[in-house]
């Protein structure tokens, strides 16, 4: 196993972030792990409580745009896991809230790696960072990663995380490539499954909203969905398998919002669901994204039934939202 290793996660309060830390104690490694705050219980607490966490994780504070900020964190380390990059919705600054964080934030990182010659560097990526490229996505397309999101495009349309992924992804392959890191990147599409944080993520929050009876209408969109385990071990698995390179598309499979609907549905008759689209348009369809790649890590993808469970059960275990199971 991996009894003795040393690697550093980034931004390890996150939704993805903590579950890559279980997975690497777990599995025998000793972590450094940065946050913004190690004196917020909010960011350290959940990671505090891991097993494995009292003897082989250390906390470090870094700023994503503070230049030299993760030295400390990653000297030493076999490898990285740059997963810190922030994502919401409701931008008012683009440039200060995603885009220089994103970028600046793993320039930094992998300036870092190159002072410390870290030999192999696994930065989480999005399907965000592929897939928005102005080609049709329809039932018969395969979405792989040769696939990269059009910065120009992102940008007429206003699609500020995606284009904070492409840019953050692009100036990453450049570094890397000038300075002989060697790095591998994740692409998940909305990743859902069980929180390990106490605060509620983008992507959970998704499922939220169809649930919590806030909207009698779900909105027109298909997305890629994957759960959280597999992206984390995703990430490990991308270290630790000698061959692992470039990109890997995580996507178990695309979904229409009414199909998540229908999900839910079936699972919980009692929950009051959203029972008609937000508009007239016909249904943005679905496409496929290929599989190949991640399968040679082997990471087996679990099914989208059994992510959505595990995302409705640990939203309603920590208070997220309330109803009564007992005759489900």
């Amino acid at each position: 196993m991996s009894s003795g290793k040393l690697v550093c996660v980034t931004g390890a309060s996150g939704y993805i972030a903590s579950w890559i830390v279980k997975l690497l104690l777990d599995r025998g490694y000793t972590v450094r792990a940065t946050v913004r705050d190690t004196a917020d219980p909010k960011k350290t607490l959940h990671l505090r409580g891991l097993d494995g966490a009292k003897d082989r994780l250390h906390l470090f504070e870094a700023n994503l745009l503070e230049e030299g900020a993760f030295d400390a964190a990653v000297n030493g380390c076999d490898s990285v896991f740059h997963t810190a990059s922030p994502f919401y919705h409701n931008v008012k600054d683009p440039k200060a809230e995603l885009l220089d964080p994103a970028v600046k934030g793993t320039l930094n990182v992998l300036g870092s790696c190159k002072k410390a010659s870290i030999r192999r560097v696994v930065i989480t990526s999005s399907m965000a960072a592929v897939a928005y490229n102005g080609k049709p996505r329809t039932p018969d397309v395969v979405v792989d990663e040769t696939w990269f999101s059009l910065p120009e495009l992102c940008e007429k349309n206003q699609q500020w995380y995606v284009l904070s992924k492409t840019l953050a992804e692009d100036a990453a392959w450049n570094f890397s490539k000038d300075n002989g890191i060697e790095m591998v990147t994740i692409n998940p599409a909305m990743v859902i499954g069980p929180l390990l944080q106490p605060s509620l993520n983008t992507s959970a929050e998704a499922i939220l909203k169809l649930i919590n009876g806030s909207s009698s209408t779900y909105p027109n969109v298909s997305f890629g969905w994957v759960n959280v385990k597999d992206v984390a071990l995703a990430h490990i698995r991308a270290y630790e398998v000698p061959s692992a390179n470039g990109r890997y598309c995580l996507v178990e499979r695309v979904a229409h919002h009414s199909e998540l609907v229908k999900i839910i549905r079936e699972m919980y008759p009692n929950i009051p669901l959203p029972d008609k689209c937000a508009d007239n348009q016909p249904l943005v369809p679905i496409y496929q994204v290929s599989k190949e790649k991640v399968t040679s890590l082997g990471v087996e993808l679990s099914p989208l039934e059994i992510s959505i469970k595990e995302t409705i059960e640990s939203l309603k275990e920590r208070g997220f939202v309330t109803f009564d199971s007992s005759n489900l």
